[in-house]
């Protein structure tokens, strides 16, 4: 069955903005080298529009990502969380780092 019935809309999150910011690379410049509208990025990273299949192909290949560390349904936690996660003792077998 089709994740989006008539009437409802599944939310498609991104973190766009983040990586473009990460790479100091503004709005025009990424929608060059995806071949949009500056507009379209800044919609695109609001979330207001969800880019076909093909252009999420293509901002996933500017930034060397796969897609699903671009796109998501579910809204991503901030990467400092992702990537800096406290882990108990028990888990690190000693104290906290």
């Amino acid at each position: 069955m089709s994740p989006v019935r008539r009437g409802e809309t599944i939310p498609i999150h991104n973190r766009i903005g983040v990586l473009r910011a990460e790479r100091r690379m503004s709005r025009a410049a990424l929608a060059e080298a995806i071949d949009v509208n500056p507009q379209t990025v800044g919609a695109l990273e609001r979330g207001d529009h969800y880019p076909s299949l093909d252009l999420a192909l293509r901002i996933c290949d500017v930034f060397g990502l796969p897609v699903e560390a671009v796109f998501s349904r579910r809204e991503f936690a901030p990467l400092s969380t992702e990537l800096y996660r406290r882990t108990t003792p028990s888990e690190s077998g000693g104290e906290h780092r």
